[in-house]
């Protein structure tokens, strides 16, 4: 007898669980916003004074440090790899900075004629030792083989220890009126530090998703020997990716040291650990090959929510480590369960 089950009666039944996989798919991708705009709403009911402007212009502000580092560790990350120097070329550069045009403390006072080339001068400089750090981690892990993660592990540990010989362990100030008025700017009434922030991950998110760089980035992190048959430069790619993650933390070490007008030996201490924690969170796979920058960008937006929120109700700066140590375990805990979800529904 031949079948009389009309055919949208088909259609529709296979309609259903694609569309559940869809939506799945769609809330896995974007957790991070969810979790963001669950946790804001719950420190606006729960927190006195919290619900205003200022407080999240100041949150989009404070994050700009961690969230530029947080985009470099997001391409090693992708290509396969990892960059744990972010931190200690973040510190180095804003010392650099600090102690060539700074004139308190061990700041050598520099002073340029113009006076506005103290701005380019120093960002160039910023930019030149980030870039510099990230060719060299870049050649030793492509050229020699090394693993990243010990490769930078090192960088990082002799990055803080050239800031503290640099410096000689004192705090440097005083730095020209031209760069520190930058960091203070504001344009259409939001901070100049927050449009860096976020002119920094549109500009990579347009790498990332349209750019021939940014799809070969993403077969290497996904497959480096078929990438390596597909004809792939993978080994340009991998040192462009630890130069490009040198210069974006050389390039927070100068907002930094704008902000705050000079540099010491422990700045910018634990944000590698905060900028860790954003990218995992944001969706950034431990593994390579996937990650979204708009996700990075929530899961920093989230953390310095966070972090507001405990200065606003006034607690314990050590609860601020606690939670920051906490995440970092939950991020990569929240990184395995969507892996093994993903694996078996979609």
């Amino acid at each position: 007898m031949a079948n009389t089950q009309p055919t949208g009666a088909l259609d529709n039944s296979d309609a259903r669980p694609r569309r559940s996989r869809q939506l799945l798919a769609f809330v896995l991708d974007n957790l991070v916003w969810i979790i963001l705009i669950i946790a804001l709403s719950a420190f606006a009911l729960f927190i006195p004074r919290f619900f205003q402007i200022g407080i999240f212009l100041n949150i989009v502000e404070q994050s700009t440090f961690v969230g530029i580092i947080a985009v470099g560790l997001s391409l090693t990350l992708i290509a396969g790899h990892m960059d744990l120097s972010i931190e200690s070329v973040m510190a180095l550069a804003a010392m650099l900075v600090a102690l060539t045009f700074g004139t308190g403390g061990a700041g050598g006072g520099l002073v340029l004629s113009p006076s506005f080339l103290a701005f380019p001068v120093s960002l160039a400089m910023a930019l030149g030792v980030g870039a510099l750090i990230g060719a060299l981690n870049g050649i030793l892990v492509v050229r020699f083989e090394i693993n990243a993660f010990i490769v930078t592990l090192a960088a990082y540990i002799w990055g803080r220890g050239l800031v503290v010989a640099l410096s000689g362990g004192r705090s440097v100030y005083g730095l020209p009126d031209e760069l520190r008025a930058m960091a203070i700017q504001r344009v259409l009434g939001i901070p100049f530090l927050a449009w860096a922030f976020i002119a920094v991950y549109v500009v990579f998110a347009f790498i990332l998703n349209r750019t021939p760089y940014g799809r070969h980035l993403f077969m290497i992190g996904g497959n480096m020997v078929a990438s390596n048959r597909a004809g792939i430069r993978v080994a340009r790619n991998v040192i462009l990716t630890f130069v490009l993650s040198g210069t974006l933390a050389g390039l927070a070490g100068w907002l930094l040291a704008s902000r705050t007008a000079g540099a010491t030996a422990n700045l910018g201490i634990g944000m590698l650990f905060q900028a860790f924690a954003a990218v995992v969170i944001g969706g950034v796979s431990l593994r390579g090959g996937q990650g979204r920058l708009s996700g990075v960008f929530a899961g920093v937006l989230l953390l310095s929510s966070i972090q507001t929120a405990i200065n606003v109700m006034g607690m314990r700066p050590h609860f601020t480590m606690m939670i920051q140590g906490a995440l970092v375990l939950a991020a990569v805990l929240l990184d395995t369960a969507k892996n093994n979800i993903r694996r078996r529904y979609l």
